[in-house]
């Protein structure tokens, strides 16, 4: 692990800033909105580049600098040390990031959230009224 960790400072930064489509490309978003996806996170945009077949590194205690609030991004190897590909359909971070935008929405941590969701929503709704309670 030791021998690993300097060859990490070569990877490629992604965060979850550059996919995502509730941002602005002035607040960081860097793909068109359609091709984006909502609200993505460090540890799905980490599951798909490991789908893709490429080495990723999850980083929890940097932040965007733009949007330092949102905590994490992922470093994520494209290229071996001798040059060549580490996946021959991924050569740009470019690609890269229209790959894992696609892929997000499709992560099994996202579709498993929205089935209780729906199912919860109608029961709050009809006791959430505002005003003073009764005593």
């Amino acid at each position: 692990m030791d021998g690993s960790m300097p060859n990490i400072k070569k990877w490629i930064v992604l965060y979850p800033v550059y996919i995502n489509s509730k941002k602005t490309i002035a607040e960081g978003r860097r793909i068109s909105a359609e091709k984006a996806c909502e609200n993505p996170n460090c540890i799905e945009i980490d599951d798909c580049c490991r789908y893709l077949k490429l080495p990723s590194a999850i980083e929890l205690d940097k932040a965007y600098p733009r949007d330092f609030m949102q905590r994490g991004r992922v470093r994520v190897q494209l290229k071996r040390p001798d040059g060549s590909l580490v996946n021959p359909a991924i050569a740009t971070r470019k690609q890269l990031m229209f790959r894992v935008a696609e892929l997000v929405p499709k992560h099994h941590g996202r579709t498993k959230k929205q089935e209780p969701a729906a199912t919860s929503t109608t029961g709050p709704s009809k006791s959430s009224k505002g005003g003073k309670k009764k005593k």
